[in-house]
């Protein structure tokens, strides 16, 4: 006896669409993390070029100087990076002698921008005894130099990179650096960050 054919059933069916529902989940979840690995954004890398004291004087006990510290920041992504919360701070024995807030702004994908951060710092006390730096062995470029002053300077800029026009990413950047100051004549005489 002849049986009439059977169209396939609805397990099939059933089957092959959970198939192409794996396949295309596992398509998008590799390009997803291709994606990610390519694109995922990395904080910015800030080096000091150099750091000045343009003005530097000490009286009655009290030393004030005007600091400028000259930087580079890369933005190593590709998508520009936009700091809006960035600023400078100098210290001296642990407390706060100097602050400014560095204006917003942005930096193109891939690129280096230079940045010049200039402050004055109002008078403050030091104590001769505790406070001086050691007299640096072995002088400056053969010539003997007397006590030093030491500060620190720690710079921050903080943002956002956006990924995909959708998300965005926090990134900060940061440098410290300890700077030697010759208090004969405000130089200075070492940085190192």
């Amino acid at each position: 006896m002849n049986q009439p054919h059977r169209h396939p059933s609805g397990r099939t069916n059933l089957a092959s669409c959970i198939l192409a529902t794996t396949f295309l989940i596992f398509i998008c979840t590799v390009i997803l993390v291709v994606f990610f690995y390519v694109f995922k954004p990395k904080d910015p890398k800030m080096a000091v070029n150099a750091v000045h004291l343009p003005t530097f004087s000490i009286s009655n006990a009290a030393v004030n100087f005007t600091f400028s510290q000259y930087v580079s920041i890369r933005n190593p992504n590709r998508a520009v990076f936009t700091h809006y919360d960035s600023c400078l701070q100098l210290l001296y024995s642990g407390s706060q002698v100097g602050f400014m807030f560095i204006p917003a702004g942005n930096i193109d994908a891939g690129r280096t921008q230079y940045v010049s951060a200039k402050l004055s710092v109002d008078p403050f006390p030091f104590n001769t005894r505790s406070n001086w730096g050691p007299t640096l062995t072995g002088g400056v470029n053969g010539f003997p130099v007397g006590p030093t002053l030491q500060i620190e300077s720690r710079m921050r800029m903080a943002g956002r990179v956006r990924v995909l026009y959708f998300f965005t990413h926090h990134v900060v950047a940061r440098a410290g650096c300890s700077v030697a100051i010759a208090v004969s004549d405000g130089s200075v005489l070492a940085f190192h960050c």
